[in-house]
């Protein structure tokens, strides 16, 4: 219809009408344009804002894990205990129970948290559709996040390396196999460790492995900073969990107003 009408009045030479059906013309795809750009945006917000509801079961699971995280490196803290007591020669603790706690106090545990993904997932685009200034500030912090400084590989000590060369092989499989790393039917939690270990290692076997390992006074001193590194981690993890769940009441509260 405009079309035909806009041949029309360039046949008569009618410049004003040709100049009002061009503005409407233009008009009209502007609208059309802005139209298609505000539904756009709004999908967009609307799938932003379907991210954060689920980020809440990831926000849920983090903090459990974290709770997971201190109960076992609590335990492998007393197993920890039992082998500086083992070093020194306190009466008390058996060469099995001393060869046992050392190995114990080596076990360690933790997500392989990325952020990275977390950042493939919200992106720029993303980020910016959220019009909570709070809640985009708590997404920002979590996802500049130098994740390596709660990743479990931080405490993959020397002491670990160097107390699992001396203890023979055959002990180590009897230990982890009585006492070792317990995990979930479902597999979806963190592991447990037996906080006691009622193994009794052969007598011989155990009096020489003790014999090697007092031999090498210096893992005292590589199990004091296995345990520092251990704190460090947990540390760091207890900030990183206070975040998260800073950033789940952010989700909450700019629910509220949505």
């Amino acid at each position: 219809m405009i079309l035909r009408r806009l041949t029309a009045n360039l046949k008569a030479q009618n410049w004003s009408a040709i100049a009002i059906e061009f503005i409407i013309v233009v008009i009209g795809v502007f609208i059309g344009t802005q139209v298609s750009n505000w539904n756009e945006a709004r999908v967009e917000r609307q799938n932003t804002i379907h991210l954060l509801d689920q980020f809440k079961s990831e926000i849920h699971f983090q903090t459990e894990q974290y709770k997971l995280i201190q109960s076992y490196m609590a335990t492998t803290g007393e197993y920890a205990k039992v082998a500086l007591g083992g070093w020194r020669r306190d009466p008390h603790v058996s060469d099995s129970d001393f060869i046992i706690a050392a190995y114990q106090a080596s076990q360690v545990a933790g997500p392989a948290i990325n952020t990275e993904n977390w950042a493939s997932i919200f992106g720029s685009g993303q980020v910016q559709n959220i019009r909570d200034p709070v809640l985009r500030g708590r997404l920002i912090r979590l996802l500049s996040l130098d994740s390596s400084v709660i990743d479990y590989h931080q405490v993959q000590s020397d002491y670990r390396q160097h107390v699992r060369q001396l203890i023979p092989d055959a002990l180590q499989t009897a230990i982890r196999a009585r006492c070792g790393d317990r995990f979930p039917a479902d597999g979806s939690a963190m592991p447990s460790l037996p906080p006691t270990c009622d193994l009794v290692l052969p007598a011989a076997a155990a009096k020489a492995t003790a014999a090697t390992l007092r031999a090498h006074p210096e893992l005292v001193s590589d199990l004091n900073w296995h345990r520092s590194l251990v704190a460090t981690m947990l540390d760091q993890y207890r900030n990183y969990a206070a975040d998260l769940n800073q950033f789940g009441k952010a989700i909450d509260e700019s629910g509220q107003r949505r």
